[in-house]
């Protein structure tokens, strides 16, 4: 088709997403309230906090507890997955956090075998703690800190990077690709031989209300959520809608569309007809069998599959409203 024809029909796609008056999946089950408290309860044997969250949401889906309830430890920010991310407004990002009052921020890609970020981390927290009255912990020549962070953001994958960085060491901290791997504050981890240095593992805690639907889906696309408690389909469509409405459009060549499409089932049928995940089921029409391939609920599930997700993941973004390849 014609380009001038597809980016006609481009200007009919939707401007807003129909949510269907579907409510913000809340999902806090019992180990996050655990989890939470026993946080609380560690803080005296910490001299510095480090958040980890994912670099394609900085500036949403945070959690406000931690805040309100371990703000008062000198506080480090990790944006994780930064190879996932635009970072060609990384600057405007740093100012919007700044305002926000985190003015200590580090990008990493913590399964990276070699990220000369990652080795910047220890010396800048020693930086930081170095700023700050450590009270009772004055005299101990050991540092302590604490990895907090929603589910799914790469805490233990930092903890394993650092050992393996600092202490040539494997991991210590299960790690997978859904949210809740890590259930429970684990004992201290060794992360650096000097100074000696400990991490606290801890489970991933959403607030329990989260504030709105955009950033709760938001929050799904990266996989803080379970994609069940959104719908796989809803998650896929509205990650096609914000695909469109920023003009991205690299979808159409790398699964052989012949124009962008604002329809989620058609892209679905032409993702699964691209990945061979296909099914021939036997349609009895009244005068034949015609074979037909099926387009059900594993159709939406393509996404979530290694060999489709982590396609569309490269198709990235951040609040600042920019995708990258």
């Amino acid at each position: 088709m014609k380009l001038y024809q597809a980016l006609r029909n481009v200007t009919r796609f939707r401007t807003v997403f129909d949510f269907g008056g579907r409510d913000v999946a809340h999902w806090f089950p019992g180990h996050m309230a655990k989890g939470l408290k026993q946080m609380r309860a560690s803080l005296k044997n910490v001299d510095c906090i480090v958040e980890v969250h994912d670099a394609r949401i900085p500036l949403s889906g945070r959690n406000p507890e931690f805040h309100d309830s371990l703000g008062v430890k000198p506080h480090l920010l990790v944006l994780n997955k930064m190879d996932l991310a635009d970072l060609s407004k990384k600057q405007d990002i740093l100012r919007n956090l700044e305002k926000l009052g985190v003015r200590h921020v580090l990008f990493t890609d913590c399964l990276k075998q070699r990220d000369d970020n990652v080795k910047r981390l220890m010396p800048k927290v020693l930086e930081i703690i170095g700023r700050n009255p450590r009270f009772n912990r004055e005299e101990n020549a050991n540092h302590c800190l604490m990895v907090i962070g929603v589910p799914n953001v790469g805490k233990s994958s930092l903890i394993n990077s650092l050992r393996r960085t600092n202490l040539k060491k494997g991991r210590a901290s299960r790690v997978g690709g859904e949210p809740g791997i890590t259930k429970a504050v684990l004992t201290k981890i060794q992360v650096c031989e000097r100074p000696i240095m400990h991490l606290l593992d801890t489970p991933g805690v959403l607030p329990p209300r989260i504030e709105n639907v955009e950033t709760g889906m938001k929050l799904a696309l990266c996989g803080t959520i379970l994609d069940h408690l959104v719908g796989e389909d809803i998650i896929a469509d509205y990650l096609l809608f914000s695909l469109n409405r920023l003009e991205k459009f690299s979808y159409v060549e790398r699964y052989n569309l012949q124009e962008p499409s604002d329809d989620i089932q058609h892209v679905l049928k032409r993702i699964a007809v691209k990945l061979g995940k296909t099914q021939r089921v036997k349609a009895i029409t009244g005068v034949t069998l015609l074979s037909l391939c099926q387009t059900t609920q594993q159709l939406l599930m393509i996404l979530y599959e290694p060999s489709g997700k982590e396609n569309w993941e490269k198709s990235c973004w951040t609040d600042e409203g920019i995708f990258s390849q």
